[in-house]
């Protein structure tokens, strides 16, 4: 190497040292980038933790989805498919009724009455959805098993059906497997309450146990108040059903009450005050359990029914059970229809109203409804019907009203008579002072009990019309004067407190009812003989301030129409005594009764001679 390349290689290593030795960081640096360096590597050590906790979790998550499925299997078996889906709705509606269906149990959610609304104008639901129940409990795989949480689809996918036009239907499924599944069917026709229900099992004979020969139908539903008097409301909310064969029958109104039926049923209802939900069979229900609970006086629920109806299972491969469902009002004349028009039976709907048993049912159904149906097709005015419907009845009873009237009369007019007999006798010879009286009854061709026949013949109209005004439907949210709605209570004062027996308001119909039945009362005292039991005179004039405790909370209807009944017949009573009965008159006549001679019966004249005979003796 000759002198020149090693120059040129020592300067080349004195310009390396002096770069590296110019180039070199301070300690601050130094700090800086070690600090990086352990920055770095904390990331990468956090990173690689992160991964390996992900991939844990992932091998626990996969642990516990394969566990679950295995749990799940082990629960629901063949309808572990089935659980823990999404919750969707399915709408079907017509005019009258729009269902909300539930995917979750494939279930009716809510009924809801498009026509009608709440006392507080809200949309009225007949259901609320708190405690309800709806679907079918069976064993399968040897487990109980219930379709409550399980997942149903929709066949169609189908999300909203509207039948105002011409009947649809919506087939919710919960899908076993190709071919098997449970299926229920809802069908609505327009312009109808009626839906058709049927439950279908498909494909499921290798599925659901054959050992009971029985599926379950499970339905319970908390009933809402809808009205605005909640106590009166809750006295006529009741669960309903009619035998096969026989009559409807229903759970007391009151209390927690259960009944397992034995015989065939074929409707179940779970009636409100206006309002009705009924479970129809299509041939007849062979096994059914009702239960009714009351709620808390304070809640907005009034009741809870639940029935449990038993379904034949044959284990075929097809299980049909058609039935009905009837989401609507209870109007009379349109629940007689339905009920007449299924296959061509009276199934009765129409007496899911209450208008009395016997003879008061028959004046309601024969006599008041055509007049009041007759009526409402000329006037609008429910308060107008109701005074022209109570001048009909009061003018076909007049006769029976002036029957009475005379018959009080002649009592009157013979008082003196019997004051002198009293005095005569004395009070401890009462048997003898009644004979006395008794024998002047007769003589003057009196019967002390003559007005007491024409009162029974017009009591059952008294009774009558109370059952038919609470259920009354077309009263429901009808105004008149200061009544708000003529199917609850009217008032004009709103106490600042709930007086036990009276309530916590003023009824002003309740206080008229109550002042002309005192008028009455005291017109009735004047007509009165010295015969009166003892202290019954304040007996009759309590019954009229009993009367506001009675009717305070009742349909300001009904105490409208006693209130325009009573005046009716205080007008008639004042008419009668000023204008057709003369008291000298009346005397007269019973003078001259007395004059003939006294008729016997056969019965007395037997009577007076056995005792002859017996004297002879």
């Amino acid at each position: 190497m000759d002198r020149n390349s090693i120059f040129g290689l020592l300067i080349i290593g004195a310009i390396l040292i002096g770069y590296t030795y110019l180039t070199k960081p301070s300690e601050e640096e130094i700090k800086a980038i070690n600090t990086r360096d352990s920055i770095a590597r904390v990331d990468r050590l956090h990173k690689e933790e992160v991964e390996a906790a992900r991939l844990e979790g992932l091998k626990a998550q996969y642990a516990k989805v394969k566990e679950d499925t295995v749990a799940m299997k082990e629960t629901y078996g063949a309808f572990s498919g089935a659980v823990n889906q999404k919750e969707e709705f399915i709408t079907l509606e017509n005019k009258f009724v729009k269902l909300t269906l539930n995917t979750r149990g494939g279930r009716i959610q809510n009924v809801q009455l498009k026509e009608f609304q709440t006392h507080d104008s809200l949309p009225l639901l007949l259901w609320a959805e708190k405690n309800s129940k709806f679907g079918l409990t069976f064993y399968a795989e040897n487990k109980p098993m219930s379709t409550q949480d399980l997942f149903f689809v929709e066949a169609n996918g189908a999300t909203s059906v509207n039948a105002t036009t011409s009947e649809k239907g919506v087939s919710m499924r919960l899908m076993v497997g190709d071919d098997k599944y449970i299926e229920y069917k809802y069908t609505l026709a327009p312009d109808s309450y009626m839906v058709d229900f049927t439950v279908n099992l498909v494909g499921m004979q290798d599925v659901i146990s054959r050992n009971s020969n029985f599926v379950t139908f499970n339905w319970q539903e908390d009933i809402p108040r809808q009205e605005k008097g909640r106590k009166f409301e809750n006295q006529y909310t009741a669960l309903y059903y009619k035998f096969f064969e026989d009559e409807v029958d229903n759970l007391s109104a009151a209390g927690e009450k259960e009944e397992d039926l034995a015989t065939k049923v074929k409707w179940i209802g779970f009636k409100q005050q206006f309002f009705s939900s009924v479970l129809i069979a299509g041939d007849a229900f062979k096994g059914v359990k009702l239960k009714s609970v009351d709620m808390d006086e304070n809640s907005t629920i009034l009741k809870n029914f639940s029935a449990e109806i038993s379904l034949p299972y044959a284990g075929t491969q097809l299980e049909t059970h058609p039935m009905k469902f009837y989401f609507g009002p209870n109007k009379f004349n349109t629940l007689r229809e339905y009920g007449k028009n299924l296959d061509g039976r009276d199934i009765q709907l129409h007496k899911l109203i209450n208008l009395g048993w016997s003879i008061f049912g028959w004046i309601n159904r024969y006599f008041v409804i055509p007049i009041f149906n007759f009526l409402e097709g000329f006037i609008s005015n429910y308060g107008i019907i109701i005074l022209i419907l109570t001048i009909i009845i009061k003018l076909l009873l007049a006769p029976l009203t002036y029957k009475s009237y005379m018959s009080t009369a002649k009592m009157k007019v013979l008082k003196p008579q019997i004051d002198a007999i009293n005095e005569k006798i004395p009070k401890d010879k009462a048997m003898e002072r009644q004979q006395a009286t008794m024998a002047l009854y007769k003589k003057a061709g009196v019967n002390p009990m003559g007005g007491c026949l024409p009162m029974l013949v017009q009591f059952p109209f008294l009774i009558a019309l109370f059952r038919f005004f609470p259920a009354s439907f077309e009263l429901r949210q009808q105004s008149f004067l200061w009544a708000s709605d003529l199917s609850s209570y009217d008032s004009i004062m709103k106490l600042p407190w709930d007086i036990p027996w009276y309530g916590d308001h003023v009824s002003l119909f309740c206080l008229l009812m109550a002042g002309t039945n005192l008028v009455y009362t005291s017109m009735n005292g004047q007509m009165q003989s010295s015969n009166q039991m003892p202290g019954m005179k304040y007996m009759m004039y309590l019954m009229p301030v009993m009367f506001l405790g009675w009717f305070n909370n009742y349909a300001s209807g009904l105490s409208y129409y006693y209130f325009i009944a009573t005046l009716f017949t205080v007008l008639q009573t004042i008419a009668i005594r000023k204008f057709m009965v003369d008291d000298d008159k009346v005397l007269a006549m019973l003078e001259a009764n007395k004059k003939k001679p006294v008729k016997k019966s056969k019965f007395q004249q037997r009577l007076e001679e056995a005792a002859k005979q017996r004297g002879k003796k």
